[in-house]
């Protein structure tokens, strides 16, 4: 399968997700809600998910990246939700004895 075919495949079985549209605050928000997960704070399908602060620190260190990569190109909002999304998982992170 050449990535083409691969890339094609992705995007029809998007399409037939009830997803939201993609947009960078909810790319934001969905690595936010990952990290949160993996530092036990938010419960998936009813069940508390076990901490993985390692994984959480990865993520963390993705959105920096993502801000560190995107300076002076984000809207003021984009800017500022990144920046709070960051704030608030690092503050999580250190409570959860990362």
């Amino acid at each position: 399968m050449s990535s083409d075919d691969h890339g094609q495949h992705d995007i029809e079985d998007t399409e037939e997700l009830d997803a939201p549209a993609i947009d960078f605050n909810t790319f934001v928000l969905s690595l936010s809600a990952s990290a949160l997960v993996d530092l036990g704070a938010i419960e998936v399908a009813g069940v508390k998910a076990e901490k993985n602060l390692p994984l959480a620190r990865h993520t963390i260190d993705c959105l920096v990246l993502l801000e560190e990569k995107t300076a002076g190109n984000l809207t003021g909002e984009e800017e500022r939700l990144l920046s709070q999304v960051l704030h608030d998982l690092r503050a999580k992170y250190r409570a959860a004895g990362g």
